[in-house]
């Protein structure tokens, strides 16, 4: 479903309550964290990756993961879809006992950084995948590969190395994959190179994508992918991220500037631009370091009595 070379619609997948949340030095109170998912749930979104369940030694901000599923469960189970990540058989284990509609194992491309983030070699972390998938029974396994571009210790990743690890996954039976740009100082040539290389393997498959700003390179490289035929995105709310086993990584792209981006070029995301700046707006003034570049604008406008 295209409009020229570009989609007439996306799906927008918001991590903030994850990836966003695991970055934050000071911890955000557990009914707090739960105000915010609500109001981000409330924004259209179908989709959102509503917790992790790590190590509350390695990742404090998650320690609270169960208590959040439970509730997300009882207010938005059939409305919006959650999934939660989960790094090990463990986690998964953990994860089932509130069910999540889907769990998201992640690994990475790089040896190095998947040992930095893991502690498992990529051999290691796909056995540990197949026993997951064998916990699953209806739950839907996805995979996340970290670093699928670029990494803070290997620099450029070999296309051939993602696609191996994708293979591999598949023949394990996952139910959908994300190409993870986790530092985010990945270009769209560089993007389009071995993108190009996963069109050519696997084509029309519904990758999602996720796309860090390190660089300012998020939304370009959102325009290089969905010329491509690329259609899922995540995104954080209030700009929010970065991996804490990636040295320099920094937030997500954040949804408001997705969403804005997508209205300006006439894509449908079926997020309303504006109830996600007003959950960017309280964000603010909870303290938590919002960057992006529509509540900036906003920002600006208020204190000069401008309009959008």
């Amino acid at each position: 479903m295209t409009r020229g070379s570009l989609p007439c619609r996306v799906e927008i997948r918001e991590v903030c309550p994850r990836d966003g949340f695991q970055s934050l030095k000071d911890r955000i109170a557990t009914e707090d964290k739960i105000s915010l998912i609500d109001a981000m749930a409330e924004t259209g979104l179908s989709v959102m990756e509503v917790t992790s369940f790590v190590s509350p030694k390695a990742i404090p901000q998650m320690s609270d993961a169960s208590e959040v599923m439970t509730h997300f469960n009882e207010r938005w189970s059939g409305k919006v879809k959650s999934v939660v990540l989960v790094p090990n058989v463990r986690g998964a284990e953990n994860a089932l006992k509130v069910s999540p509609d889907s769990l998201n194992f992640v690994l990475s491309a790089s040896a190095s950084h998947n040992r930095a983030n893991t502690r498992r070699t990529i051999e290691e972390s796909l056995a540990e995948l197949k026993e997951v998938k064998s916990l699953c029974g209806d739950v839907e396994l996805g995979l996340s590969v970290a670093t699928s571009f670029q990494c803070p210790f290997e620099g450029a990743i070999s296309p051939d190395a993602v696609v191996d690890i994708v293979e591999k996954a598949m023949e394990i039976g996952v139910g959908s994959v994300t190409l993870a740009d986790t530092i985010g100082t990945c270009d769209p040539v560089y993007l389009s190179s071995t993108l190009s290389q996963i069109k050519k393997v696997f084509g029309d498959y519904p990758f999602f994508l996720h796309l860090h700003d390190t660089h300012g390179m998020a939304m370009v490289n959102t325009m290089a992918a969905m010329e491509m035929g690329f259609y899922r995105f995540d995104s954080a709310t209030g700009g929010l991220g970065g991996c804490p086993f990636a040295p320099g990584a920094a937030g997500n792209s954040a949804t408001e500037d997705m969403v804005n981006f997508f209205d300006r070029v006439g894509i449908a995301s079926g997020v309303d631009l504006e109830r996600v700046l007003a959950v960017a707006d309280r964000m603010k003034t909870m303290g938590l370091p919002v960057n992006s570049h529509m509540s900036s604008y906003r920002a600006g406008c208020s204190s000069l009595s401008c309009e959008r």
